[in-house]
């Protein structure tokens, strides 16, 4: 099944008559009802910020494995639970509001399209999609429909990030030429595809953990819970998981649309795992904060970033494990990861930053009191109280810049060229990878 076919089966639920409390406009006098798929991992993180705002009620649970469903339900004892998406969103599509999506990435459009379809507002986690036609997708269907959207990239929401968009668009260290940021963290796989599988463990629902995706054969500790990220009929590598983070500050700082041209320094594809390692060299169009063109280059693998010139901090400091900097025409910025300072720098020493104009009140380093944010915005937007900063109309260009940087994966060391407005590749046998097919499941 193509995903066009599926987002169009996936809309006739929309013509089931259910009167999504968004027509009604009474959310300010209840509470925000919400379905929450996915439940382990970061889906309980996802859950359990949701749930500590005061006007949410935790209405529904859905996970394809017991363990995580027993675990959450136990928690919420009220909340119904589903093993199966689509059972949720047919039986109890009148009863929400909102959906919590916390998948594999493999399943987040597939869940994402047929909540939005019943006009559900969503918070995805990142990256929104596993391929590009699915972002494009979601962005539109959001607008047509006026959902609520948030991507879930927490950080956004923090202090330093925010400053550091204040901070680059003030001017302070001038028009921007280049961005280069890393990550040593490897959620590749350069060994072989298992031969041998496993018994299905009797908590999980192979079938519709695979969802829309191709079969495979089960194997312990390849793919549930944790590892599914290196593998591309699964994951997004590490650009998906690391990269949305550290992109997402220069990207929206910058205010960058989706890159010209992209190469990725790799090894070649094997059809199966992520490379471990990467260099991704991305050439975007000028906007009102950079150079006519910026050039963006993104490390990733054990040993990231290689040596630089801009990378290089004053009195030969170390790099913090994981950041970017921004290169500009009077000086640097650099913005370590996670939850510390960002710092300039001109003619190689550090120059102290005057905040207080900026009118951030005191730096907040503290996850517990700053992860609860993000969150909270999207719930108060659903409650008509204010606007979410990672909407899918900004989150979907985001994760598309990032996906077309795994898709030079499959072409190391060739510069593609994106055409925006067309949605594909000059190059002609890249155009495969902007789609992918969808099992019947």
């Amino acid at each position: 099944m193509n995903k066009r076919t599926f987002i169009k089966t996936s809309g006739i639920l929309a013509s089931i008559p259910f009167l999504s409390s968004f027509g009604w406009g009474i959310f300010e006098s209840k509470k925000l009802r919400t379905a929450h798929i996915g439940v382990g991992g970061m889906g309980a993180e996802d859950l359990n910020r949701i749930a500590s705002h005061k006007s949410v009620d935790i209405h529904a649970l859905c996970d394809v494995d017991s363990n995580n469903l027993n675990k959450a339900k136990s928690l919420f004892p009220e909340a119904k639970t589903f093993s199966d998406y689509r059972v949720m969103l047919k039986e109890i599509g009148d009863q929400i509001d909102a959906v919590i999506v916390s998948t594999p990435d493999h399943s987040h459009a597939p869940v994402s399209l047929m909540a939005m379809n019943l006009g559900k507002a969503v918070y995805c986690q990142k990256p929104l999609t596993h391929h590009v036609s699915e972002a494009r997708e979601m962005a539109r269907l959001a607008k047509k429909k006026k959902l609520i959207t948030q991507m879930g990239i927490q950080v956004h929401s923090f202090y330093d990030y925010k400053l550091a968009t204040l901070l680059i668009q003030s001017g302070i260290i001038g028009k921007v030429s280049r961005v280069r940021a890393w990550s040593p963290k490897n959620w590749g796989y350069d060994g072989p595809k298992p031969i041998e599988y496993d018994p299905i463990p009797s908590n999980l629902d192979w079938n519709l953990w695979l969802g829309t995706s191709k079969k495979h054969g089960y194997k312990n500790n390849m793919y549930h819970p944790g590892n599914w990220r290196k593998l591309i009929d699964f994951g997004c590598g590490t650009l998906g998981d690391m990269g949305v983070h550290i992109f997402d500050t220069p990207y929206n700082a910058l205010a960058l649309d989706v890159p010209k041209t992209i190469k990725n320094e790799c090894r070649q594809p094997n059809e199966f795992g992520f490379p471990e390692k990467n260099k991704v060299t991305y050439v975007f169009p000028g906007t009102d904060f950079t150079e006519d063109e910026l050039k963006w280059v993104w490390y990733d693998g054990v040993g990231s970033p290689s040596k630089h010139a801009d990378l290089q901090l004053p009195d030969n400091v170390q790099l913090h494990d994981q950041g970017a900097i921004f290169i500009g025409s009077k000086g640097r910025l650099y913005l370590p990861h996670f939850m510390k300072e960002p710092k300039l720098i001109v003619d190689g020493k550090y120059k102290q930053i005057d905040i207080e104009k900026f009118n951030m009140g005191v730096p907040i380093r503290n996850y517990e009191s700053e992860s609860p944010k993000h969150y909270h915005e999207f719930i108060d937007a659903c409650l008509g109280k204010g606007k979410c900063s990672a909407p899918f109309s900004y989150s979907s260009k985001l994760t598309e810049t990032i996906l077309l940087g795994v898709i030079a994966g499959r072409f190391p060391g060739k510069t593609l060229h994106w055409n925006s407005i067309l949605g594909e590749f000059l190059e002609k046998d890249a155009n495969k990878f902007i789609n992918g097919s969808y099992r019947n499941f």
